[in-house]
């Protein structure tokens, strides 16, 4: 098939309309050339086997946010790190159908392109499907031990599971303990997986544990996290690095080529009406 024939993506999820995704992977396919359409549908679980087995073969590729990420699993051919994770958020098309999780190769670009390579400790809040990426990221990453903080403890079994086949530790510590405690341990990294607002009170906290603040938030932006790490001299990564560094994957999954970040993440900070740093 011609590269400029056109070929369908299209990012799925409930709700969808704040997606970036087409703006996104349209600069990517303008970047190389491709006459393809990247599309936005509003899918739930529910509806997402129907919605793939109704595709026709112009279809590459689908993005997956919540609330599909585990329902993907069931769609095609999951590879190690997403039996790993539980959770996918790329969809290959044609068959058969791969299933695959560019969040954790995205969350270790992103720490590259900030000037963290590797990692010997580290600190997540949350214990969902990002949550996990993180953890399988940063164990990647050579993370000797992870401290999650939890609401409830129970949600990040999966979370210590993971950990069994690596070399990392993972300790799972009560969120309302670490909140009352008024410090943590000192780490390399600290990466907030939680909705906006849910780390307002653990900023100071986090912000002094940690030099690296990664807060996979990127609208409203910047959170309280944000900004504390920021006031302390602490480097800070967001959530449209993260979103950009997963969709340079997903192209490169779906077209075969690669693209400049650079062109991605300066196509979002416009968007957001975020200013490009200096």
């Amino acid at each position: 098939m011609d590269d400029r024939t056109e070929r369908i993506c299209a990012v799925l999820g409930d709700p969808i309309g704040h997606s970036l995704s087409p703006l996104l992977h349209q600069t990517a396919y303008r970047a190389l050339g491709l006459g393809w359409e990247y599309q936005r549908h509003r899918v739930d679980a529910a509806g997402l086997p129907a919605f793939v087995a109704g595709l026709d073969g112009r279809w590459r590729g689908l993005s997956l946010t919540m609330p599909l990420k585990e329902a993907a699993l069931a769609l095609g051919e999951p590879d190690a790190t997403v039996l790993a994770v539980g959770a996918a958020n790329t969809l290959l098309l044609d068959e058969p159908r791969q299933v695959r999780n560019t969040d954790v190769g995205g969350l270790q670009r992103a720490l590259g392109a900030a000037g963290t390579g590797t990692v010997g400790t580290a600190l997540v809040l949350g214990t969902g499907a990002t949550a996990r990426s993180a953890v399988a990221a940063l164990l990647g990453m050579g993370a000797a031990r992870i401290t999650v903080l939890a609401r409830r403890p129970e949600r990040a079994e999966p979370l210590v599971a993971m950990a069994a086949g690596a070399a990392g530790e993972v300790e799972v510590r009560p969120w309302a303990e670490a909140v009352a405690a008024g410090s943590l341990d000192p780490v390399d990294v600290a990466v907030s997986t939680v909705v906006a607002g849910a780390a307002d009170a653990l900023a100071p906290q986090v912000a002094g544990a940690a030099p690296v603040v990664f807060d996979v938030i990127y609208d409203p932006w910047p959170t309280v996290l944000a900004e504390t790490a920021a006031r302390t001299g602490g480097t800070v990564v967001d959530g449209l690095d993260l979103l950009v560094h997963q969709a340079v994957l997903q192209v490169e999954l779906m077209t075969g080529r690669t693209v400049d970040p650079g062109l991605l993440l300066s196509a979002g900070r416009e968007a957001v009406g975020r200013p490009s740093p200096g």
